[in-house]
């Protein structure tokens, strides 16, 4: 570690420090700008497309890069310093936006386009939360680590999933120029917050190594880390399953013709519930992984998440639909919470960017595979009952509880 808030060794209880609460505030301010850019582009989309492939490929084009950039993503943040790689990732991303409204404007539109602008924008979106995910145990101590990821997790869904969507869908109604202008305007204020964190955040390296070889060691140590593969395949599936559910919710929910009969402002406003209850898991997360222990606490996020994909295929009743949703939102970032906790503290920090994209590389690299699927159940079978296919898929899940008893958890965190 070279980074001067590394070096002091505080507590569980103490402060989390200055630079920690400008990184929550670039952190804010960055997943106000995803929450307003994803809700806007499917909105724009559905101006050019009812296919439910169609749309569906845009969550596609947006999370490829957890697939195919992910490993060289994590060794770049083990090479280079990783508030830098978070820093000229935000600003590609705002630059994206506003070559889409350029394209628009000039009467260039077209589902392609969006696909274009996704995919960069997930390209980016992979170097900066890989980057992410790995500075923090440089910013504060390990014993401080559920809560600062508690405390960021609140914040980032607050800004994602809370604020983003309405405002993304308010936004949209005034014109592509503000839907797209506003988070161009926020991923350079992001940028402007990080800049002020001190200090240097490069991993040291006592000897000259490959790309390759580098991005070997990183499989290699989450391979032979079975808590961590077995968590890595977990989140796989269900993010296999939430993102083949979410591609095409909006063709489900959004417009005249659809079940649920919403104008852009209500899906929007439907998509907060799941976001205020995330608010509320964030807060009391370290809590209940105290009371309930890892184990227990798991194995309930599976039905948070089981209900999180597989609400839609028993109601379209937004007012039943998003009691459930919020009950959903509350324990997937319980989940959250343990897991990314528990990869902090298990994968040395001079392997945690390696270690972090060999993970999601399992964990995320399932999305728009997922995503692709659902679009094309949807087409086939219906949307209700390919959200219940994916509900019984998470659900499925429980089968791998007996692998992550306390005792092995606790054995693994021990070892590290």
């Amino acid at each position: 570690m070279t980074s001067s808030a590394a070096q002091v060794k505080v507590r569980g209880g103490a402060p989390l420090g200055a630079s920690y609460w400008k990184l929550w505030t670039s952190s804010g301010l960055s997943n106000l700008a995803d929450g307003v850019f994803k809700i806007a582009l499917p909105l724009l989309a559905i101006q050019f497309t009812q296919s439910p492939p169609l749309i569906a490929g845009l969550t596609v084009a947006a999370t490829l890069p957890w697939l195919l950039f992910a490993l060289t993503a994590g060794a770049l943040a083990d090479r280079l310093d990783r508030r830098k790689l978070m820093l000229w990732a935000n600003l590609g991303r705002a630059v994206l936006p506003a070559v889409l409204v350029a394209v628009v404007l000039l009467d260039l539109g077209s589902m392609w386009a969006l696909y274009v602008v996704a995919l960069l924008v997930g390209v980016a979106e992979t170097l900066y939360d890989t980057s992410a995910q790995s500075i923090l145990p440089q910013v504060v101590h390990r014993d401080q680590l559920s809560r600062a990821n508690g405390r960021l997790y609140a914040v980032e869904l607050t800004a994602n999933q809370f604020v983003g969507p309405p405002l993304g869908g308010l936004l949209v109604t005034l014109g592509v120029v503000a839907a797209f202008a506003a988070p161009a305007a926020l991923w350079l204020a992001a940028v402007g917050a990080l800049f002020l964190v001190p200090g240097a955040f490069r991993t040291e390296r006592e000897v000259k190594t490959t790309l390759r070889s580098d991005i070997g060691e990183g499989l290699r140590f989450l391979w032979n880390q079975k808590i961590l593969r077995t968590l890595a395949v977990m989140t796989g599936v269900f993010n296999f399953a939430s993102n083949a559910a979410f591609a095409v919710l909006v063709l489900f929910a959004v417009g005249p013709a659809s079940e649920m009969g919403l104008s852009e402002v209500g899906f929007g406003l439907l998509l907060t519930s799941s976001a205020l209850g995330a608010l509320v898991g964030s807060f009391i997360a370290e809590r209940v992984e105290a009371k309930l222990g890892r184990s227990k606490s798991l194995a309930l996020t599976i039905f948070g998440g089981a209900l999180f994909v597989g609400a839609p295929a028993v109601t379209d009743n937004p007012y039943v639909l998003g009691p459930l949703l919020f009950v959903g939102g509350v324990l997937i970032v319980l989940w959250n919470v343990i897991t990314v906790s528990l990869r902090q503290r298990i994968a040395p920090n001079r392997l945690l960017g390696r270690v972090n994209s060999a993970y999601r590389l399992l964990a995320w690299g399932t999305m728009p595979l997922g995503a692709a699927v659902g679009g094309l159940l949807a087409q086939w079978l219906g949307l209700q009952v390919m959200f219940g296919i994916m509900g019984v898929l998470t659900l499925a899940l429980l089968g791998l509880m007996p692998i992550l008893t306390d005792k092995a958890i606790a054995a693994a965190d021990v070892e590290s």
